[in-house]
């Protein structure tokens, strides 16, 4: 069955470049980005590791933990990232899953017969600190990943999983947010003290409440 939305993601023990971990203990009360390869030594993900490395700072702010995946063994795993710190001009800082029975990413249903019977697809799952999936992102193999939207969306989520609002289109950190059609207009007031504007009655925006 295919993983979704507010699903508890799958626990897991597995060999990383890191050493072994157990998946939810290793996340403790952080949230995590989970993302997958299809196998070591591809160059799309030579250079979107090396992005989330040098990102590593602005997910530890979020209280973010970040771990790869790719079917290939911890050796392999271990001499990849050698290439990447060397060609990407970092040093990666996160655990890579090395996933060769395919466990995980069968748990995680990272392999689609469409697009190959042996290789997982690259996706992107965000898990919240509650261990429920937030967001499932899948790319093609040409297609390099965006880390700064995944930023994008976490702020987004961490936002929204703490006051009634959501995130209009194109939203960064600090603009205007939606009001929750949850909230009676006359409890607004209340909850959102630095004020509002009703462009229609189901479209009411704010300041964002925690800046």
């Amino acid at each position: 069955m295919a993983l979704r939305l507010g699903d508890i993601a799958p626990d897991f023990t597995a060999e990383t470049s890191e050493g072994v971990i157990n998946f939810h203990q290793w996340l403790g009360n952080s949230w995590a980005v989970l993302f997958s390869h299809p196998k070591d030594y591809t160059p799309v993900c030579t250079t979107e590791l090396g992005a989330v490395a040098r990102l590593k700072e602005k997910f530890d702010q979020r209280n973010v933990k970040v771990i790869a995946l790719s079917v290939d063994p911890v050796d392999s795993h271990k001499e990849w990232i050698k290439d990447i710190n060397e060609t990407q001009n970092c040093v990666v800082n996160f655990p890579i899953i090395a996933d060769a029975d395919k466990k995980v990413s069968d748990l995680y249903d990272m392999i689609h017969p469409n697009a190959s019977d042996t290789m997982t697809v690259r996706s992107v799952f965000i898990i919240g600190n509650d261990k429920k999936v937030k967001l499932i992102l899948t790319y093609p193999a040409s297609t390099g990943r965006n880390f700064d939207e995944i930023l994008r969306v976490i702020d987004s989520l961490q936002l929204t999983a703490n006051y009634s609002v959501a995130t209009p289109a194109n939203w960064k950190d600090g603009e205007d947010v939606v009001i929750a059609t949850s909230v009676k207009n006359e409890d607004i007031a209340a909850k959102f003290p630095k004020g509002h504007t009703v462009i229609k009655p189901y479209l009411r925006m704010t300041p964002q409440p925690n800046k």
